[in-house]
Parts: C-alpha cells; structure tokens; sequence
C-alpha cells in the first residue's frame, strides 16, 4: 500500500502541481521576512500597507499549505485562500495605482505584485486554473465515501 499522494483538484506531488506549490512557498516566504520587518521596523510609517503585507502573508501560507495537502477539506481551505488572493491583489493592486496616497510604501500587492516581477497577479490565476480543473473541490474517487 503506498502513502497518500497530495491532490487538490490535480496532483500536486509531481510536475506542474508541485511547481505550483513551489511558487506558492517561495511568496510565502518572502512575503512573511517582508511584512516582519516591515511591521517590526516602520510599522508607524505605513500601518495599513504593512498589516496588508503581512496578511498576504498569511493568505500566502495558508494557500501553500492547502495546495500541498491531500483531501476535501484541504481543497475548499485552498479556493478559499487562493480567491482571496486574487481578491486582494486586484484591489489592492487597483487602489495603489489609482489612490497611491493611500499606500505611503508598497505591499506585495502594491501595483498587482510589480515588486514581485508581478507574480502575485499570475499565481491566483493559476491556482485557481489548477484547482478548477481537477473536479473543482470535490473529493477524488477514492476520498468518495460512497465508493
């Protein structure tokens, strides 16, 4: 009997799926060191852009750890944080081009992730491609109690 392989709507164990999770970890991170030491430096510079920084963060987290993990209720966690995501990074994206005055230094989300190589605008849209087109949340075949 083999271990349980990660699957949120496509495998995530190999290929394109594991990447996905790679990238996911990656923000995570550097989202995460960002937000610390924004937050534990400046915090009185920029309170709203930096309390935005570290909750992209935690969505980044959170959204990682979904997608690397098996079962229904990691997949539902996983739409969830991943629409936030995207959520998020257009409004936040929209607002810090349109009303700058309102984000005296940059989230991740500042300008749709320009100072992440605008990778905070592409991943949700991939994480959410990934997730629709593996049986959009619901349970594998053999996760099916009726089976």
């Amino acid at each position: 009997m083999s271990a349980p392989q990660a699957d949120t709507g496509g495998r995530t164990a190999s290929g394109p799926g594991r990447a996905l999770v790679a990238v996911y970890g990656v923000l995570a991170v550097a989202a995460t060191f960002r937000s610390g030491v924004q937050v534990l430096r400046d915090f009185g510079a920029a309170p709203v852009a930096y309390s935005l920084s570290a909750f992209a963060a935690v969505v980044y987290v959170v959204a990682t750890l979904a997608l690397a993990r098996a079962g229904g209720r990691a997949r539902r966690v996983a739409w969830v944080a991943v629409g936030i995501e995207a959520v998020g990074v257009l409004v936040v994206g929209t607002l810090s081009v349109v009303r700058p005055d309102l984000f005296p230094d940059a989230t991740v989300w500042s300008a749709f992730g320009a100072g992440y190589g605008f990778v905070p605008l592409v991943l949700p849209a991939l994480g959410l491609w990934w997730l629709a087109r593996g049986r959009g949340g619901r349970p594998a075949p053999a996760e099916r109690p009726d089976r």
